[in-house]
């Protein structure tokens, strides 16, 4: 597989083409990112960190039956995947009150939430990734309603599977987000699946040890994953 030009350079990740139409290679950095791109810090590891462990959960999902764009790890920060058609529809899990959640409707951080609250979010950093409903999706023509009866399918069993994954460790997932894209007409989970895309907290303590430990400055921010990718038994050596 020769690796070839940038075709995309994100917050944290940067996208290669390849010498196939239909792959492409996703280089992680250690570039951590908050409050759209308004905190800005490298931290040392964390590329590699984020790409172990998504490889990590990802080999889980597709264990139990969920179609991703994983292949396999090519370095410690770069992995190749297939080359998605993106749906700019971010799907949300949430567990537990937190963040934007209990911001938007005044609630108290850590309330369980049953069943999960599944929500929607249109992919646009320069509006703040904003809430939407199914309806602004399909009037807009970012997604169908089929398709996202797929994902929130796709989501709610994601949500499923890694609950259950991270509670054996003795950790609450509280929320996560997930991107899906097309490859030839199949609805396959993208992006990437990291502390820096879900809350994780500590079962008993409730600590933190996820991305809010940088957009609250409360540090150990690599620590804190690597803390997670220990317990859950992620080789990052």
């Amino acid at each position: 597989m020769e690796k070839r030009e940038l075709l995309y350079t994100g917050k944290a990740k940067s996208v290669y083409a390849t010498d196939d139409a239909d792959r492409v290679v996703i280089l992680y950095r250690n570039d951590t990112s908050a409050f759209d791109g308004k905190k800005v810090e490298q931290l040392d590891r964390k590329g590699m960190v984020n790409n172990r462990f998504n490889a990590f959960i990802m080999d889980k999902l597709a264990a139990a039956g969920i179609a991703t764009h994983h292949e396999r790890l090519l370095s410690p920060t770069e992995s190749l995947v297939k080359r998605l058609e993106m749906i700019p529809v971010e799907c949300v899990v949430r567990n537990y009150a937190a963040g934007s959640l209990v911001r938007r409707i005044g609630v108290e951080e850590g309330i369980a939430l049953n069943p999960p609250t599944f929500e929607l979010f249109l992919k646009n950093d320069a509006l703040g990734d904003p809430f939407i409903n199914e309806s602004h999706a399909i009037s807009f023509g970012w997604a169908t309603g089929e398709q996202l009866a797929v994902m929130k399918t796709l989501s709610l069993k994601v949500n499923e599977v890694l609950s259950a994954l991270f509670l054996a460790s003795d950790m609450l997932l509280v929320d996560f987000k997930l991107e899906f894209g097309l490859f030839h007409g199949e609805i396959v989970l993208g992006d990437e699946f990291s502390p820096d895309g879900c809350r994780l907290w500590d079962r008993e303590t409730r600590k933190k040890l996820d991305k809010d430990r940088f957009r609250q400055g409360l540090g150990g921010v690599v620590e804190a994953y690597e803390e997670v990718a220990a317990r859950l038994g992620v080789t990052l050596d």
